[in-house]
């Protein structure tokens, strides 16, 4: 039973992979077509590149660091607030970048549980 899981996750991973790359590609040559770049889609890009690395830390070390769907959510949000322009109120844009702060607060403490400057000991059992 825990190779049958195993194994779906590793297909699954597979999968997210496989239909990252296509993806990433297509919208290349989108680009291409129109003969266009612009800063949203190269935050797209950089999306795709965040997926397919975390999708490859998966396939390698069986687990996937917190940070990676943290950085993936920012770079998210920051697309989404420049695809909106000026289209939105000036509160929508407060609540955007705040959760971008939030999210950025968060992989620091993230990354500060581990250090000896905070003197804080963890165990597996703890998180």
């Amino acid at each position: 039973m825990k190779n049958l899981i195993r194994i779906t996750q590793l297909v699954g991973a597979g999968i997210v992979l496989v239909a990252t790359i296509i993806a990433f590609f297509l919208e290349i040559l989108n680009m291409f077509s129109v003969q266009s770049i612009q800063l949203a889609d190269l935050l797209l890009l950089f999306i795709y590149l965040e997926v397919m690395g975390m999708v490859g830390n998966y396939w390698s070390n069986q687990s996937i660091r917190l940070t990676y769907p943290l950085f993936i959510a920012i770079t998210a949000l920051a697309r989404l607030i420049i695809l909106q322009k000026k289209d939105i109120g000036a509160s929508a844009l407060i609540y955007e970048s705040g959760a971008i702060l939030l999210l950025a607060i968060a992989i620091v403490v993230l990354k500060l549980r581990k250090s000896k400057m905070l003197k804080i000991n963890l165990t597996k059992g703890d998180i």
